[in-house]
């Protein structure tokens, strides 16, 4: 079967997808004109001129202003029904996806807005759609620590629509280690944990070392530069920890997708996934990520199981609806020959 054939078929869990780099540009200029914002643009070729950038810095430039076209429930509702429709049509059967609070209450909505918003549609899209998922909400690391724990207090009325915790955005001194009792908290709160440790940031190896030691965190999105310090890797091995890797976005923001890196890990049994983390700015959803992953790497129909396997292993689910997904994965894989 053809690579791309496979990857359409196979049943999909993505953990690393941030709800606000899915706004497509038809939705954003909707969205603006539902509430009579003037963006500058006003076609979808303008829009999609402005989603151009080399860095993680100049991506970040043109990221946050985007999401002033975000403003009431139905708004974040639309964004992420969106998101999850193309999910669901690349058979993405769960998905726990990110969500940047602090940039909208910043900017006068309410919390409430945003995270019931997002929540009710993750409830519509499982039952229309197939396609279940749960909240990780992050903290922007380039804002004060004090500021993160504002979030958090706000959020804990909200505690039972809401999975996880994350870090997010602009790693250049903002190291894990400012945000540790922000994280203690979530994690006595029952939050679960995860962090961004970018890819070829500055100290990037020691974040993870914090993210890991320090932190004590039990996923690691992005992460791969974990190889320059082989105490790293092993840490990560022993605890079974999973590494969210997007390949697309690693070339947009670093010009290399480490495919070879990402590839090396998971064959080493570092439990590697591979998603889409800003598909609208970087196009390509998850089916897309996988693609260019098994092309550069040369992965095999078993390797690309063994990515969703991961996925569905380092997912925050329940025993049962975890051992539900992977009986789906190994049916497609043995009806493939895989």
């Amino acid at each position: 079967m053809d690579i791309a054939d496979f990857v359409a078929g196979l049943p999909k869990c993505e953990l690393h997808l941030h709800l606000e780099g899915t706004l497509e540009p038809d939705l954003k200029l909707a969205l603006a004109a539902r509430n009579g914002i003037d963006i500058g643009q006003t076609t979808v070729e303008q829009v999609r001129e402005t989603y151009r950038f080399d860095s993680l810095a100049s991506f970040l430039a043109v990221y946050y202003p985007a999401m002033d076209v975000l403003v009431t429930e139905q708004d974040f509702y639309d964004l992420a029904y969106a998101y999850l429709t193309r999910a669901a049509a690349q058979n993405v059967r769960y998905a726990e996806v990110f969500f940047d609070p602090q940039v909208h209450v910043g900017r006068g909505v309410p919390f409430e807005s945003v995270v019931r918003g997002y929540h009710r549609a993750l409830q519509d899209a499982e039952r229309g759609l197939g396609v279940a998922g749960a909240l990780i909400m992050c903290i922007v690391r380039d804002l004060p620590a004090d500021s993160a724990m504002a979030t958090l207090e706000a959020a804990l009325p909200y505690k039972d629509l809401i999975l996880g915790l994350g870090l997010d955005s602009d790693e250049r001194g903002n190291p894990p280690a400012k945000f540790a009792e922000v994280f203690s908290r979530g994690r006595a709160e029952g939050l679960r944990l995860t962090m961004h440790c970018d890819i070829d940031q500055q100290n990037t190896t020691e974040h993870i070392r914090q993210a890991l030691e320090d932190i004590g965190v039990e996923r690691l999105d992005h992460g791969t530069n974990m190889v320059e310090n082989p105490r790293l890797v092993e840490i990560v091995r022993q605890r079974g920890l999973g590494l969210t890797c997007c390949p697309i976005s690693n070339r947009f923001v670093t010009g290399d997708t480490k495919a070879p890196v990402i590839a090396a890990l998971l064959r080493d049994g570092i439990r590697v996934t591979v998603n889409s983390d800003d598909p609208a700015y970087f196009g390509g959803y998850v089916a897309e990520n996988l693609v260019t992953l098994a092309l550069a790497a040369d992965l095999t129909q078993a390797e690309l199981v063994q990515l969703e396997r991961n996925a569905f292993d380092v997912a925050w689910l329940p025993d049962d609806r975890r051992a539900g997904y992977l009986a789906e994965l190994d049916a497609y894989a043995a009806q493939a020959g895989a």
